[in-house]
């Protein structure tokens, strides 16, 4: 967690992401696995071009490794299944910065007092460096806090404390 988004020093690339969950107990829970969508996150994320895209992605596991599995989904499989996630959405504005082999990714959340950093590792342990315009505005790390996931976040809110 940074207290502060970044000044980014390098070319980014940028991406406006709305995203709901859909609750595994919904009443409409019939329906959405009809149309395809029993659980999971929906994602739409409209590109540095205008370009939208929409995605359907199934998370499991925690901490540092997590599986993911993300299909590319219509604009129509979306709408279809947009209302089940009433109530659990977030928006966000992500930086996608390249440095040094890595993809480093700054969420700024447009309805959340948060600004999140991510990157993503071939393995668990493989060693890299925080650029230094990033590390100095790191707060806590809370990959292991799952108050932070984006699903809790959706759903919850802000942690109550730090």
């Amino acid at each position: 967690m940074l207290r502060a988004a970044p000044v980014i020093p390098v070319a980014v690339e940028q991406w406006k992401i709305e995203q709901g969950y859909l609750a595994p107990l919904a009443a409409n829970e019939v329906e959405l696995a009809r149309v395809g969508f029993p659980e999971g996150r929906l994602r739409r994320i409209v590109e540095p071009s205008g370009a939208e895209r929409f995605f359907h992605t199934v998370k499991s596991g925690s901490g540092i490794v997590r599986m993911e599995t993300e299909r590319e989904i219509s604009r129509a499989q979306f709408e279809a299944a947009w209302a089940g996630t009433d109530g659990r959405r977030l928006a966000k504005t992500r930086h996608r910065v390249h440095v040094d082999g890595l993809v480093w990714e700054i969420d700024v959340f447009r309805d959340l007092p948060l600004v999140m950093v991510e990157v993503e590792l071939a393995s668990e342990t493989q060693a890299f460096t925080m650029p230094s315009w990033i590390a100095t505005l790191v707060v806590k790390e809370v990959t292991e806090d799952a108050r932070y996931r984006n699903a809790a976040l959706a759903m919850h809110g802000m942690p109550s404390s730090i």
